[in-house]
């Protein structure tokens, strides 16, 4: 049970290390690393408390950050894409398109008003990506 408990620490500090360095090229084995675990161990371990893969979170960060870079509406979708630290236009336009349900440049086109004269607290709940449908969101296990 003490062990069980150290993994969740380490694993709410991966999560918040990937919600910090989100555009910071981060690979799992690198998040492995510094939670001492091995990244198999850690990507087993993370799905079970999360309801998806670290790669998985971090995307999601990573297409949500890039929804609100998208509705300014000042940025290309190619550089949105590099500054929300994807390294592969195709992938990140995939994955937008997964999570969100149209191409990043649709949702630039037609949601650059959405969320005009919204506190950015509701914006953020409103248009907060689906999460991995692979995986769904369960509550994590303590036992």
């Amino acid at each position: 049970m003490e062990q069980h408990l150290r993994d969740l620490a380490w694993l709410r500090r991966v999560r918040d290390r990937i919600d910090r360095e989100y555009a910071q090229p981060l690979d799992v084995e690198a998040l492995a690393r510094g939670a001492h675990m091995s990244a198999g161990h850690l990507s087993r371990q993370f799905r079970l408390a999360y309801g998806e893969s670290p790669y998985g979170y971090l995307m999601t960060r990573r297409i949500e950050r890039a929804m609100a870079l998208l509705r300014r509406g000042d940025l290309s979708v190619t550089d949105v894409c590099f500054a929300v630290g994807c390294s592969s236009l195709g992938t990140f336009s995939s994955r937008f398109t997964e999570l969100v349900g149209v191409p990043p440049s649709v949702y630039r086109r037609d949601e650059a008003d959405a969320t005009a004269g919204m506190p950015s607290c509701v914006a953020k709940q409103v248009t907060r990506p689906i999460r991995n449908r692979e995986a769904p969101v369960r509550e994590p296990q303590l036992a």
